[in-house]
């Protein structure tokens, strides 16, 4: 985790626990010439745009105090989206019975790209029921070998 990644969160976290919020992710990328530092935000039944512009003025606020970030850049501060990323143990274990998208770090089972619902998460395992085809296959994946999970939508 990158050093600005983990002031922010520090920042962060005490504005959201006081609105009773979940810090889903925190992204601080260049594209292009610019910086942008983006803040993914939830709660049980999804933000709307005044939470999320009350957390952004608010950490701003503490941005503009200690200044972590030595040259300018973008916030922005939204929900996590319908495809919303998974990160903790905790929201793998909330994702269960739903259908995600999970990427390796190396293959298993030959694939390194797997979509399909979550079928449990336990002590560390993923198991996913993957459509090959007509057949159903089960699929469990250490999450130590996860390099990204989200949730996906069935199309």
């Amino acid at each position: 985790m990158s050093k600005v990644i983990s002031i922010v969160e520090e920042l962060t976290i005490p504005i959201l626990e006081d609105m009773n919020l979940e810090l889903v992710d925190i992204e601080y990328v260049k594209e292009g010439k610019n910086w942008f530092l983006r803040l993914f935000i939830d709660k049980e039944n999804g933000v709307d745009i005044e939470e999320c512009g009350i957390v952004s003025e608010r950490l701003s606020e503490h941005l503009d105090e200690l200044d972590p970030i030595p040259h300018n850049y973008f916030l922005e501060v939204s929900s996590p989206g319908a495809e919303r990323p998974l990160k903790k143990e905790a929201d793998f274990l909330k994702a269960v019975d739903k259908y995600v998208n999970i990427k390796t770090y190396e293959p298993i089972d030959g694939e390194k790209v797997f979509e399909g619902k979550l079928v449990s998460f336990q002590e560390g395992l993923l198991t996913i029921e993957v459509k090959i085809k007509t057949r159903i296959k089960t699929v469990d994946i250490p999450l130590e070998k996860v390099a990204k999970a989200r949730l996906a939508i069935v199309f």
